[in-house]
């Protein structure tokens, strides 16, 4: 049931892809807004108790909804519950038009435009960053995003579905992945206040632990139908250097598997502090990967790279499900 929920929002979610600003994820973040101004009371436990009300609680509420309508209704009510989670978990029209934006600009050269579309992207200033150095960045969020956006949701749908558990999986993963960023800046989204710092670990540290298998599943892929030794050198190196980097290790074996220079200096925050910078600031200096200068044929490559990923990881998850109706 979980493959056929999957496909079925996969192609929800193309023919008819979720407005940026919905209901769904206006009340979310107005959730975690309200989590965050009356469980932060300034004890170390209460990051963590913060934490799970603003992940578990909704998570426990979508499993519950699926758990009643298995009950009194059937599987084909639960399938559609799942087909709604996850089409408002799970897809690339959440993010692919500001790729595509930025391409089309960068095509028909029009490299202010290009700027500003990335810098709108991501809330950074690229005002003077250089046409190479933004298909660089293009390639790096774009990545991420498939990702945080596709892959991670497949794999802890799919297996937490397996147990029984319907959807959580995809809430989780989502709601978690979320929080890594909001409260990962000095004032989150909603307050004015800023972020404590037991808000901010408790965030991270989760994300870190949920993303890390299905970050390293990611990179798996993008090796397997992209320049694999390449890309599994790339990964060994980094994961040496930087052990406990989820993001980094997905960017490593891309940029093995469609050979391009990754990394390097970050963008900076329009609502950065001075000298703050942007989320991949982890790349910086001495971090970037060996490749050829990022050119617009990369952009074509990256989307490439991860198609074929997604049809590798519904393959396989189509594998496992007439496995199982057979067995």
């Amino acid at each position: 049931m979980s493959f056929f929920a999957i496909l079925i929002a996969l192609l929800l979610e193309q023919a008819r892809p979720l407005a940026r600003s919905n209901l769904v994820q206006a009340g979310y973040r107005a959730w975690t807004v309200t989590v965050r101004s009356n469980f932060d009371a300034g004890k170390p436990h209460h990051g963590w108790l913060a934490w799970a009300m603003a992940v578990l609680l909704p998570s426990v509420i979508v499993l519950g909804i699926f758990w009643a309508l298995m009950e009194f209704i059937g599987w084909p009510a639960a399938m559609l519950w799942n087909v709604a989670v996850l089409y408002v978990t799970l897809g690339f029209r959440q993010f692919s038009h500001h790729f595509t934006r930025i391409r089309d600009a960068l095509d028909a050269g029009d490299e202010f435009a290009a700027r500003q579309a990335l810098a709108d992207w991501q809330q950074v200033d690229a005002s003077e960053v250089p046409r190479s150095e933004v298909v660089r960045h293009v390639i790096e969020y774009s990545v991420l995003a498939a990702h945080r956006h596709v892959f991670g949701v497949l794999f802890w749908f799919s297996i937490l579905s397996a147990l029984g558990l319907g959807p959580l999986g995809a809430i989780l993963y989502r709601m978690a992945e979320y929080l890594s960023r909001a409260w990962s800046r000095k004032g989150a989204e909603g307050l004015r206040a800023p972020t404590s710092e037991r808000l901010q670990s408790a965030a991270a540290k989760a994300w870190y632990v949920i993303d890390w298998l299905p970050a390293r599943l990611t990179a798996l892929s993008f090796a397997m139908v992209g320049s694999f030794e390449e890309a599994i050198d790339n990964w060994r190196v980094y994961a040496q250097r930087f052990p406990n980097d989820n993001d980094g290790v997905i960017l490593a074996a891309t940029a093995g598997a469609i050979n391009v220079r990754l990394g390097g200096e970050a963008l900076r925050r329009r609502d950065a502090a001075d000298g703050e910078e942007g989320d991949d600031a982890q790349w910086t200096g001495s971090d970037v990967t060996p490749g050829r200068e990022p050119e617009m044929a990369h952009l074509r490559s990256v989307v490439g790279l991860v198609w074929r990923s997604v049809v590798v990881w519904l393959l396989l998850l189509a594998l496992l499900t007439f496995a199982r109706l057979l067995g």
